[in-house]
């Protein structure tokens, strides 16, 4: 048997692994999202309130002037309005994704609620006017509250599949928090695939709970 036998066939198990890995990815984000599409408008608006007052905890702990990255929710995500604004009133200096096209992409700081504005189209959220700042950015941060389609709780986290906030976490701070916000349902026991480019988080937020994991 050639030498490199053992080589071809490694690499060929892996191909066909992460093939299978990416399908059981895109299974879980189709399932996730069918079913959030079936939460009521109003129970909506309900959980992004108590979404808020879930994420106390991380706040209390945060001093005005403190840089915090988050986001704006679109479509059928918990919304973030209440979050935003608290964060806002507190004090802290909110970072929120830029998600244009070249130079364009990376963060905007939010000033007030007032400053969003549509950015081209339903499949993007809101942006903020001003400076794009770049991904390195999110160093300042002392808390990262990020979205997510499911989480379990060894902090595998899985996103809509663009890689945007893993490329970006590769600049977070050593040690600080960061959370995924999903619905309770999203929250899984059982391990989810995990890739060596997915960044895990430290904490589950849902409108229930806030739960530390990894």
């Amino acid at each position: 048997m050639p030498a490199n036998d053992g080589t071809i066939y490694s690499r060929g198990t892996t191909a066909r692994m992460n093939a299978s890995m990416n399908t059981d990815k895109k299974s879980l984000r189709h399932e996730a999202i069918a079913r959030r599409k079936q939460v009521p408008a109003a129970d909506r608006a309900a959980a992004g309130e108590r979404l808020a007052a879930v994420a106390e905890p991380l706040l209390a702990v945060l001093r005005p002037g403190q840089t915090v990255a988050a986001y704006v929710s679109m479509g059928s995500e918990i919304p973030m309005d209440a979050l935003l604004r608290r964060l806002l009133d507190v004090g802290c200096r909110v970072l929120v994704p830029r998600l244009g096209r070249g130079l364009d992409v990376g963060w905007g700081e939010l000033p007030s609620m007032d400053d969003l504005h549509d950015a081209g189209g339903a499949r993007r959220p809101q942006e903020p006017d001003g400076e794009t700042l770049g991904m390195d950015a999110l160093a300042e941060a002392s808390l990262v509250i990020l979205p997510a389609l499911m989480a379990d709780f060894v902090g595998t986290r899985l996103g809509r599949g663009g890689g945007w906030y893993d490329r970006a976490l590769e600049h977070r701070a050593p040690n600080v928090t960061v959370a995924a916000v999903c619905w309770p349902w999203e929250v899984v026991n059982g391990p989810l695939p995990r890739e060596p480019h997915d960044v895990p988080v430290t904490a589950v937020l849902t409108p229930e709970e806030l739960r530390y994991v990894g």
